[in-house]
């Protein structure tokens, strides 16, 4: 009896134990929805756009500047490429060795006004990285971290982005799911610190004034639409125009496949980019896939480039935008297309 009596007791101790650590972690994941909701809006969903509020923006950046970044002066241009990588700043130009720039325009670029793209990789001077891993990389102006202060789960950088050419200047592209949260909306507190690197912001912190992304990620996240261009500004530095502070890549739409290809990011355990040489190819009719190891949570919304700044893809898509071995991104072609042209043409 005592036997029985003292197993019935040690059961319902059990039980009282997992109903509790139920409990906590019950009112611990409410807690965490409350938090991030106060840090998303719904935008307009069924075109896949959110005007973002100035104050909140300004509010956001500031946080980053007061927290995890420093502004300090931007580099030298004369002393670009210089940099060791996870400190320096080289230009968007110098990607890796033997690779020259000497400017010439891709047929189904952006390219009025924008920069030239360079000698094309599949006539030389381009190698896959060896072995396939992600290495540490210098920092470069027209790519950096995504940062979403406030009490959302992702306070450090979370993601990563690069500039795109524009007439307007001032957009960066990004993965959609690095945006938008699924149900809960479109992120209102997103701050992009191009250059960003070991604390220090030397291009300054930009906020969106205005996110885009296809309509058909906001209904149900499908992975081949998880990309996202955000038009930014600097807080307080009117007129200033992100592009001519730090260059840009060029858009490619319907990117020839298979293409010797570049992905870079910022992973969330870093201070610095880590980058990797490899053959993009295609995953099935709408993702493209380049496989490396060791670029993790963190680097999604990071550029895929060929031809030394030339844009072909963001790391998302598929799977989220990978796993151990490989990144994934949707391929460039008409919808993408038609989310950038909408981002350009909005007022």
């Amino acid at each position: 009896m005592f036997t029985r009596v003292r197993g019935r007791a040690v059961r319902v101790t059990l039980l009282v134990g997992v109903g509790c650590a139920l409990l906590i972690g019950g009112a611990g994941l409410l807690w965490r929805l409350h938090a991030m909701a106060a840090y998303v809006s719904d935008g307009d969903p069924a075109e896949g756009s959110y005007v973002q509020e100035a104050a909140p923006a300004d509010r956001a950046a500031a946080a980053v500047l007061e927290g995890p970044a420093r502004e300090v002066p931007a580099p030298d241009p004369a002393a670009r490429g210089t940099g060791t990588p996870g400190t320096g700043v080289r230009s968007p130009g110098a990607q890796g060795p033997g690779v020259q720039d000497p400017g010439v325009q891709g047929s189904d670029a952006w390219s009025a006004g924008g920069p030239a793209a360079a000698v094309p990789w599949r006539s030389g001077g381009w190698r896959p990285s060896d072995p396939l891993v992600a290495r540490p990389a210098a920092a470069e102006p027209a790519i950096g971290a995504l940062f979403s202060p406030g009490e959302d789960a992702d306070q450090d950088h979370h993601c990563s982005a690069s500039v795109v050419h524009s007439p307007g200047g001032d957009l960066v592209a990004t993965a959609a799911h690095c945006v938008y949260r699924g149900i809960l909306g479109f992120r209102t507190n997103l701050v992009f610190v191009p250059g960003y690197h070991d604390g220090q912001a030397p291009y300054g912190a930009w906020v969106p004034t205005r996110i885009d992304v296809d309509p058909r990620w906001t209904e149900d996240q499908d992975p081949d639409y998880d990309v996202a261009f955000l038009r930014v500004r600097r807080p307080g530095h009117p007129g200033e125009r992100l592009e001519d502070t730090t260059g840009a890549q060029t858009v490619r739409f319907g990117p020839e496949l298979p293409a010797p290809a570049r992905v870079v990011g910022y992973p969330n355990a870093t201070e610095y980019p880590v980058e990797c040489f490899n053959t993009a190819r295609a995953e099935g009719p709408a993702q493209l896939r380049l496989d490396c190891a060791d670029v993790p949570d963190g680097t999604s919304g990071g550029p895929v480039l060929t031809d030394t700044h030339t844009l072909i893809g963001v790391v998302g898509g598929r799977d989220g935008g990978g796993d151990e071995k490989t990144s994934y991104s949707s391929l460039f072609g008409d919808g993408v297309r038609a989310v950038y042209e909408r981002a350009v043409a909005a007022r």
